[in-house]
């Protein structure tokens, strides 16, 4: 018995001796899973405290975001800022796209400070500072023909308000602004997304909605 004691000793000892130089050997790595653990548990603890889903991956419907934009203009925009948002993100050979979009938008929505629509123009090749300048000039042109054609459609429904302050666009060069929607600046193709005053994503299209589709829903 005395034996058998000792010998579960001795093996106990080395256990605790093989397990030291494992750890002494490997304790770089143990650091960063632990370190790895405590960050995923403490973004886990404040996405259960504000209740919004992390932007890991596509949006997905019934969901709050609270996504961040600055416009041409320097407005600083909120998909959770009080207005009911049809969001367009598009890239430039898309330009027909969001012009259909606005188009389709129902007359009780135009010149209503409830409601906004922002475009996000993304560049699928990266550029230098002055090629970058160039695109900004090119669409801040486009922006300023659908003010005009806004400006039209106002005029006829006896909107009184400067409709290109009713425009936002935001140009995305780097992927950093898609990026919030598919969680990479690759997978951000031509999409619709309707946001409610809160954040709550509506609604999501790969295509131009129908405007029947966009009135039952922005009703």
């Amino acid at each position: 018995m005395h034996s058998s004691q000792s010998a579960g000793a001795v093996i106990s000892h080395m256990n605790w001796r093989t397990a030291r130089c494992r750890c002494m050997t490997w304790w770089p790595f143990c650091l960063v899973v632990n370190e790895r653990a405590l960050q995923f548990f403490f973004f886990a603890a404040i996405a259960l405290c504000f209740q919004t889903v992390p932007l890991l991956g596509a949006v997905s419907i019934g969901s709050t975001y609270s996504l961040s934009f600055v416009d041409i203009d320097g407005n600083k925009l909120s998909t959770a800022d009080g207005h009911v948002t049809v969001l367009v993100l598009a890239t430039t050979t898309d330009w027909g796209k969001p012009r259909a979009v606005g188009e389709r938008i129902p007359d009780y929505c135009l010149g209503n400070p409830n409601y906004r629509m922002i475009t996000i123009i993304r560049f699928v090749r990266k550029h230098g500072t002055i090629v970058s300048a160039v695109a900004r000039g090119v669409v801040r042109r486009r922006v300023a023909e659908e003010a005009r054609r806004l400006q039209t459609r106002y005029n006829a429904k006896n909107i009184a308000r400067d409709a290109n302050s009713d425009i936002f666009v935001v140009t995305d060069f780097d992927g950093t602004v898609s990026s919030q929607l598919d969680g990479g600046p690759q997978g951000a193709g031509f999409r619709v997304l309707v946001f409610g005053r809160d954040g709550k994503l509506l609604a999501q299209w790969t295509d131009v909605p129908s405007a029947k589709q966009l009135a039952q829903l922005l009703k």
